[in-house]
């Protein structure tokens, strides 16, 4: 057919206001669509064959004519022809350009009718006027050329009713002036002239509905492109990404602007070279693109002259229709600022804040690896547990401030006295942990814990004040004392445990003298499962209170053991061995059914949270535990909140997350306990199972004389909101801690400042004192 020029195409993609492509059957509407562009455009491009076909044949005509008719009637006949052809080529050529687009003038369908028949009228008034005179060769004459002109009607197919009108007014002249002008040809040239304008109407007719189903198709196409093209555009200009494509050869061949900014060169210069070589010659990159199979998210760090940047790129390969591979197109992102982010929260999830240390569950990771050097060294390494001698009065007499202060000198002594020889680690409160990978010289680590010991034992001057504390160690070595990381910590923590027993500030060893400590270990385990039979757990109850009017909205609740010759057994000390014998599951069951029932006393308002060990997450049927224990006490899923610490993580973390998507069905809240100070959870907050954070109190304390913990705990805090969950500040002692948690946008308020572990009685008269007061109001 024709193909538009430049000017024409961005027309020839409008668009109708309702963004849908006109058809065929609406192109009598006065609307502006795509295809009345595409007629109007090839109307332009065919107007000067159609006007010179026109014009051609009426100089034949006077030619042949000439002498035989008046000169004057003759050219003054054609004059009028050719003007009028030439004007009607010119508006034709014009409405090509004004009158296409949303904003073009709208040319209705009769007007272009009504010029084809104003032609063909005045072409055909002299030969139909002039056929009764003339011979029979001047007949033939002009009955070839009105057929003939009839013909040029394949100028007019680009719009089928202007097409329609031609042929139909050329056929009539024609069949007029053979049947009813008193023709003198014979009947079979007569019908041999018939034939012709027959034949043509037919195919010309038949060309038209062609090209007006290809005019259709070309609009919708380049509605679709430009579309394309548009949100291409957009999805530049407006910094998401950039676009880049290469050739079976992997030369750039289209690259965006914002590329090559990022590169520093011109995107002209870089089209021609090769886009891995471009790139730093990664070799990922070029692996992929040898592989010739789609990609996405391939990340490679790029030396710029601002710096070095991280880029992400996706691509599919380019397959033509024979199946040939023609090269890649994709998209690319400069993922900087988010790896930047990545990696400010893995340092935060793995360093503790007060001391700068690494945490507790680097601390893990640390060990994993030098247990894994060991074993395939054959050179043993050393785990050692510290805890602080005499911390607790520094706290209870000097407040927190000068204990966190200690506890940061503490840190730089230890790290002083460690040097290269191995990494510290603060694991929580006054414990500290060094992981030594080489380990194969008893002796110097013996020197290293003795040195430690009188390190730590030097007095602290903490604004004008002098603190003295000392320091128990307890090792083990490994893979000797133990083959897993969870074994050697144990031993560690036995070895500890005889530091402690034996007077505190020495250092004890794990050996086959700690057998009492592991049969003591035996006994509690026995107890434990006495305990569980005869029903010593009971529940305390911490009040949650609103930091919006400070009104109870929940209780905390603890489990707590008192034994019958032992006495008060702390969690942290029967918790990990029910983890260890596989109690935590029935033990974990008494929480949560003791839980559901004293939540069920009190009014919908007041939630009861209680903590879920990581052994008891993995657990498949403890959705089906709370499930039952909530439908026994009639209570509502959202009266009880689950709390998990970022352990779950550590171990089957999709197990885990399965089971915690299963609790929160029930419409159960999950809240994830002591944030930060663990293992990296960051990456699972979006797995939509979470409905709260709660924020350490190691964070709040140390937000009152740390700027820095004020930005961390807001960073918490934005990170809480962007993933719709709310945040609850633990440990807050202060009217100031308060305060200031508030201000930082903590939903919920936990600590001594608003009690103490409760019993159940002291809670409930707490709860009904509550709803006695409402009474009144």
């Amino acid at each position: 057919m024709y193909e538009a020029p430049d000017r024409y195409k961005r027309m020839i993609a409008a668009r109708l206001p309702d963004g849908e492509s006109a058809g065929f059957a609406r192109e009598s509407g006065s609307a502006a669509s795509p295809l009345k562009d595409v007629q109007l455009i090839a109307r332009g491009q065919l107007a000067p064959f159609f006007a010179l076909t026109n014009i051609a044949a009426a100089c034949l005509f006077t030619a042949a004519l000439w002498g035989s008719i008046s000169p004057v009637l003759l050219l003054g006949w054609a004059g009028l022809v050719a003007a009028a052809n030439y004007l009607a080529m010119r508006w034709s050529q014009s409405q090509a350009v004004t009158c296409v687009g949303r904003a073009g003038q709208s040319v209705p369908l009769t007007m272009m009718i009504g010029d084809v028949v104003l032609r063909a009228g005045l072409w055909l008034s002299l030969p139909v006027y002039l056929f009764p005179t003339l011979s029979t060769t001047g007949q033939i004459i002009a009955g070839t050329l009105i057929a003939g002109v009839g013909i040029a009607g394949l100028g007019l197919v680009v719009v089928f009713a202007c097409a329609v009108a031609w042929m139909s007014a050329f056929t009539a002249g024609l069949v007029i002036a053979l049947l009813f002008m008193h023709s003198t040809i014979e009947l079979q040239q007569l019908l041999a002239m018939l034939f012709v304008p027959g034949v043509s109407i037919i195919g010309i007719l038949t060309v038209a509905r062609w090209a007006a189903a290809q005019l259709k198709t070309s609009a919708d196409m380049g509605s679709q492109s430009e579309s394309a093209s548009l949100l291409l555009q957009e999805y530049e200009q407006r910094g998401v990404g950039w676009l880049w494509q290469v050739d079976a050869d992997n030369r750039v061949i289209y690259i965006s602007s914002r590329m090559g900014s990022l590169i520093g060169k011109p995107s002209t210069q870089i089209l021609g070279h090769s886009l891995p070589s471009l790139l730093g010659g990664h070799s990922d990159l070029g692996q992929v693109l040898l592989d010739k199979q789609t990609f996405t998210n391939l990340e490679m760090e790029l030396r710029t002259a601002r710096g070095n940047r991280w880029i992400s790129l996706s691509g599919d390969p380019i397959i033509d229709t024979a199946g040939r591979f023609e090269g890649f197109r994709g998209v690319g992102l400069d993922i900087t600022d988010v790896r930047h982010t990545q990696e400010r929260l893995t340092h935060l999830a793995n360093v503790d804040v007060l001391s700068g240390l690494p945490n507790r569950g680097r601390v893990r990771q640390l060990l994993g690896d030098a247990l894994r050097g060991a074993t395939a060294g054959n050179v043993p390494c050393a785990i050692m547990f510290l805890d602080l001698d005499g911390f607790k009065p520094v706290n209870d007499t000097f407040g927190h401030p000068k204990g966190d202060a200690v506890l940061q000198a503490v840190a730089k002594r230890l790290c002083d006295e460690v040097a290269a020889d191995g990494h510290v680690g603060r694991l929580g409160g006054d414990e500290f942990a060094i992981v030594i990978p080489d380990g194969q010289s008893r002796r110097k680590v013996e020197q290293l814990a003795d040195r430690i010991i009188v390190a730590i034992a030097e007095p602290y001057s903490i604004d004008g004040t002098e603190i003295r504390i000392g320091v128990s160690v307890g090792c083990a070595f490994g893979p000797i004392d133990g083959a897993t990381v969870d074994d050697l910590i144990l031993k560690a923590d036995l070895a500890l445990y005889q530091a402690k027993d034996a007077g505190r500030g020495v250092v004890r060893y794990f050996s086959s003298e700690l057998q009492s400590e592991q049969e003591d270990r035996v006994r509690l385990e026995a107890d434990l499962r006495a305990a569980l039979e005869s029903r010593q757990f009971y529940l305390a109850f911490q009040p949650l209170v609103s930091a919006k009017n400070q009104k109870l909205v929940g209780f905390e609740a603890l489990v707590r053991w008192n034994h019958p010759r032992r006495g008060f057994v702390p969690p942290n000390v029967f918790i990990p061995v029910a983890e260890e014998c596989g109690l935590m599951g029935p033990l974990g069951e008494l929480i949560i059914e003791e839980a559901c029932r004293a939540a069920a006393t009190w009014p919908a308002p007041i939630t009861v949270a209680l903590n879920v060990s990581p052994k008891q997450i993995i657990l498949p049927n403890l959705p089906n535990v709370v499930s039952q224990a909530l439908a026994r006490h009639k209570l509502p899923g959202n009266r009880i909140e689950l709390e998990v610490t970022e352990g779950v993580f550590l171990d089957s973390s999709s197990r885990s997350l399965d089971i915690l998507g299963r609790l929160r069905a029930l419409g159960v809240g999950i809240a994830l306990d002591d944030f930060g100070t663990g293992y990296s959870s960051i990456g699972y907050l979006n797995k939509a199972v979470f409905h709260k954070l709660k924020i350490d109190g190691s964070f709040v304390r140390d937000a009152g004389t740390r700027p820095g913990n004020v930005a961390i705990i807001k960073s918490i805090v934005q990170l809480a909101k962007d993933f719709r969950m709310s945040v609850t500040a633990e440990g807050v002692e202060t009217a100031e801690d308060f305060e200031r948690m508030r201000e930082l946008g903590c939903d919920t308020i936990q600590g001594y400042l608003f009690g103490k572990p409760l019993s159940y009685d002291r809670a409930n008269q707490l709860v009904m004192g509550l709803d006695a007061r409402k009474l009144a109001s």
